[in-house]
């Protein structure tokens, strides 16, 4: 980028309001801890001789659907779809989920880039990424801190304000720091603030963000230069221009100075000159390094997450609005991301180059600070460069877009311009063969028989046994037919990875779900999980313990390569479970410290996902419905194949809110049966892969299977 480029191009204001409050994710929590019995218009799964394992899974679903809703842009590909369909016209929270997840995917913040910002609750560092690691929690970076209005506490940011010693003005006036920040009064034309002398890491700061307001710097230009162990002056080589702030709220400046090629090395001071006109006023609340804690996985959440509020509300309106952002999330991992180019996506992010930030140096460890950031649901991971897990939600994405724009060519009375010709579906499903091929190629460890992590930028591959990016693979279509047939043998049991901490039946020691990992991994994680060796195996979710949302992937897998006998053998496990979880008091009280086990959620830490933050555990029971009744949402219909396990003579699912219908679907191993309400208007039906045929809706939908 160059270094007069314009400044709209080479900073980014991010406002206050849009930064801070988005998470949604506290009162899905706290709602999920309060919930009681489900509703009676809540949907029953009804299979005759299996009442209490089907009572105990829709008691499930209620415990995590009651109050879930929108939150963190990283649950966008998981939530909607369960929430968006059952018919709860009783609770006016679930009435109005559809207009909430609208609202909220339309609102998703896309920078000038087309990033999808993370949406998660405050802190002080990336404000479009997650909110770890900041500035203090490493070593080269550097901040001031005037004020803490309207920021967020410890431990997400310093406990203490900093003072101005050190800092020098050119043409301003020092008029001292109020509970808004340091009051500073231009006297002359542009006028300049120059920082205490201090090293900084240029690996461990690739952006510095600045938090401040002004007046009188409208058509100004402002910029910030510096200077460096070699070169103690300051020049237009080693400078970057940004938007001027807002005269009346605090303003998030965010400047990307790992986009000039002279931010390297060493810096030992900073200068700021405002260009601004005399008699100009500024508040500066803050000033500090940033790292890059982007994820990679957000774009193709959003995505997932839009297709999802269409295909079960068919709301064209909401397409419409969003197609374009659509396209652009996309594009960016197309482009920027790498994706077109690699056929995977290839994160080159400051200290996302998929390598442990924990090293050892004759036996001693050593922390490299700045390096392991994490890019997705696995924070303290360090996927990244050629990554595993995003190239598969990249491919799952191409999928998703490709089927949108093969609707919207179909559909002209919706009035959406097509798309560029790199994205027609054509072009889209292609593109995703190619990168199914690669992936596989890549990622896939013919040792182990399993998909890796990731591969570093030094080309080492890094595996612990992750089970939840396996499952994954299979269930999104991924994993080639072979590959799943082998990771299933591993994680069943039935083929033992001699490298492996847990294997056989070990691994589903916590009998909801699969362990995460099946090798212990006290090497391979971000600079600031330093000491995992502390703890023991299992006691964290990333380290051998279970997350229940990821059995939803277990179950799909099953029914995909294995049928449904082995998926309904491993879910009544499931069932069983939860019956004993429930009749102890809930989750908190089963784990209570009487048997193995302990809770992570609210702060806490520990080896097992199950309430609070684990939103995504409303996604197992969801398998009762997109797996055993294989119901599949389109734009103007819906598809079903039943897939029965031998011992259930027949399968029920009723309150299905699918557009503007509530339907009821009844299946046997021969025949199935669908019933609606709330509309006449003609509806295209598959059933078990057929032809779709046109649904007037006068009379239940009968057919052979």
């Amino acid at each position: 980028m160059r270094n007069d480029a314009p400044r709209t191009k080479s900073s980014s204001n991010i406002r206050r309001n849009l930064t801070l409050g988005v998470c949604g994710l506290c009162l899905c929590a706290s709602a999920i801890c309060s919930a009681q019995a489900p509703p009676a218009d809540f949907p029953h799964f009804a299979v005759p001789g299996h009442e209490p394992e089907m009572d105990a899974l829709r008691n499930m679903f209620w415990k995590h659907y009651n109050g879930a809703g929108p939150g963190p842009t990283l649950w966008d590909e998981w939530i909607p779809g369960p929430t968006l369909w059952p018919a709860v016209s009783s609770d006016a929270h679930m009435v109005e989920i559809r207009d909430l997840w609208s609202r909220a995917l339309s609102s998703r913040i896309l920078d000038n880039e087309g990033y999808v910002a993370t949406h998660q609750h405050p802190s002080i560092a990336h404000p479009l990424g997650w909110p770890f690691p900041f500035w203090s929690q490493g070593i080269g970076g550097v901040g001031w801190h005037f004020s803490f209005r309207e920021t967020v506490g410890p431990p997400w940011r310093p406990e203490t304000l900093n003072d101005v010693k050190g800092w020098e003005l050119a043409g301003a006036s020092n008029l001292g720091i109020t509970a808004d920040g340091w009051q500073l009064q231009l006297d002359a034309t542009g006028a300049r603030v120059l920082t205490p002398e201090q090293t900084i890491d240029t690996f461990q700061s690739p952006f510095l963000q600045l938090r401040w307001k002004a007046i009188g710097l409208a058509n100004a230009r402002p910029y910030i230069e510096w200077a460096t162990e070699a070169e103690s002056g300051f020049s237009e080589a080693r400078r970057m221009y940004f938007d001027p702030a807002d005269p009346g709220a605090i303003t998030l400046t965010l400047i990307p100075l790992y986009q000039n090629p002279q931010w390297t090395g060493k810096v030992t001071r900073l200068r700021i000159s405002f260009d601004n006109p005399p008699a100009s006023t500024v508040v500066i609340q803050a000033l500090f390094t940033q790292y890059d804690t982007r994820q990679n996985v957000n774009n193709a959440s959003f995505i997932d997450g839009c297709a999802s509020v269409f295909d079960w509300t068919g709301n064209v309106e909401f397409l419409r609005l969003n197609i374009a952002r659509i396209r652009t999330a996309l594009s960016y991992l197309m482009n920027t991301q790498h994706g077109k180019e690699s056929k995977a996506i290839k994160t080159t992010w400051v200290g996302h180059n998929g390598r442990s930030g924990i090293t050892f140096v004759d036996g001693k460890k050593v922390l490299i600070s700045g390096q392991g950031i994490g890019d997705n649901y696995w924070d303290l991971l360090p996927f990244g460069n050629l990554d595993a897990y995003a190239s598969m939600r990249y491919y799952a994405a191409l999928k998703t877009v490709a089927h949108l724009e093969q609707e919207i060519r179909l559909h002209p009375a919706w009035k959406i311009e097509g798309p560029a010709k790199t994205l027609t579906a054509d072009r889209l499903e292609a593109h995703a063969e190619e990168v199914k091929r690669e992936g596989n190629r890549l990622f896939w460890d013919p040792i182990t028989e399993r998909f890796i992590a990731c591969i570093d930028t030094a080309g080492q591959k890094h595996d612990y046994g992750y089970t939840f990016l396996n499952l994954e693979a299979i269930a999104c279509g991924f994993a080639e037919d072979r590959h799943a047939q082998q990771i299933l043998q591993w994680i069943k049991g039935e083929r033992i990875v001699g490298s492996d901490t847990s294997t056989g039946t070990d691994i589903y020691k916590w009998r909801f779900a699969p362990r995460a990992t099946t090798r212990r991994n006290i090497d391979w994680y971000i600079w600031s999980w330093n000491a995992p060796e502390s703890i023991p195996w299992g006691d964290q979710v990333q380290d051998g313990g279970a997350v229940l949302g990821w059995s939803y992937h277990d179950i799909m897998s099953r029914l995909k390569v294995l049928g449904p006998d082995d998926a309904w053998n491993r879910l009544r496990e499931i069932a069983f479970w939860y019956a004993e979880v429930a009749a102890a008091g809930g989750y908190r009280k089963y784990y209570d410290g009487t048997r193995p086990g302990h809770l992570q959620g609210s702060g806490t830490p520990g080896g097992l996902g199950l309430d609070r933050e684990f939103t995504e555990s409303i996604l197992l029971p969801h398998a009762l419905l997109d797996g055993f009744m294989g119901f599949d949402p389109k734009s103007d219909g819906f598809a079903v194949w039943p897939r029965l396990p031998k011992e259930w003579p027949e399968f029920t699912i009723d309150q299905i809110h699918w557009h503007g219908l509530v339907l009821s679907i009844h299946a046997t191993h021969k025949q199935i049966e669908i019933s609606r309400t709330g509309g006449s208007d003609p509806v295209q039906v598959s059933i078990a892969g057929r032809k779709p045929i046109t649904w007037s809706g006068d009379l239940p939908l009968k057919a052979q299977l």
